[in-house]
């Protein structure tokens, strides 16, 4: 049986030490804004024409890549908050966890909440912002879209720890992230359609699970879809189911050397 009161304490650690981190906070919230301001509002004024509104399913591009920020703001929260089971690793305390008399997967899996709790209230702040800049954003839609955003945090903080779980430094672990977070962003059409990607670049798109909840999430603020939402909302639901199983293995089995 899953200890809920150790799930709870390390949930609560994860949200009291990202609050701790003014200028983590402060970073997460002012990078998406700056994506919003540079890329919304600067390329927004080179797709005015009715016809560059068709290559965005008749959105204007600020209300196509509103969704695309919000589920972008998320996704790299959770991903490199797996960072903290490497200075955890550093400062000694992981090894008192791994040695402590509770189950090791209740604490990864409170770790996880925490981080995606985190992602999640910095998900809320880009909301707020997207639906005041956006013209053709659906209100109604914001708290399922949010939801979608859980699943997004929750699978790749997942994944996230479950990296950081093999490595040895923060430097590899950022290299490696840094490595894979890009592209993840630039293949999921949160920037731009995948419709009209290169062939070889599509199928890339295709087996990138944050596609999934860019495209989930853009339908619920736009009513807009590349795929189907209810194929979009499965993939999400077993995606974190795996992501935690694989990430609760990998916990379990951590050493310290």
């Amino acid at each position: 049986m899953l200890d809920f009161n150790t799930v709870y304490i390390m949930a609560y650690r994860q949200i009291k030490r990202f609050f701790r981190a003014r200028s983590r906070v402060i970073g997460s919230i002012l990078n998406p804004v700056m994506w919003l301001i540079f890329f919304g509002l600067g390329w927004s004024s080179l797709f005015k024409a009715p016809m560059a509104k068709t290559m965005f399913y008749g959105l204007d591009y600020m209300s196509y890549l509103a969704p695309g920020v919000l589920m972008m703001t998320i996704f790299m929260s959770s991903f490199i908050g797996g960072v903290t089971v490497i200075w955890d690793k550093e400062f000694g305390y992981l090894k008192e966890v791994l040695v402590a008399p509770v189950s090791r997967t209740a604490s990864i899996i409170g770790r996880a909440l925490g981080e995606t709790l985190t992602a999640m209230l910095q998900g809320v702040a880009i909301l707020i912002a997207v639906l005041l800049i956006a013209p053709l954003l659906n209100p109604l839609g914001a708290p399922l879209a949010l939801a979608v955003g859980l699943l997004v945090a929750l699978s790749f903080t997942s994944m996230g720890i479950t990296i950081a779980s093999r490595m040895k430094s923060m430097e590899g672990f950022h290299m490696l992230v840094n490595l894979i977070m890009l592209p993840l962003v630039f293949l999921s059409g949160a920037i731009y359609p995948i419709d009209n990607m290169p062939l070889w670049m599509k199928g890339i798109a295709y087996v990138n699970p944050l596609t999934y909840g860019v495209d989930l999430a853009r339908w619920l603020l736009t009513g807009v879809s590349q795929m189907d939402p209810v194929f979009d909302l499965t993939l999400l639901l077993v995606l974190t189911a795996v992501m935690i199983a694989i990430a609760s293995y990998a916990f379990n089995k951590a050493t310290i050397e």
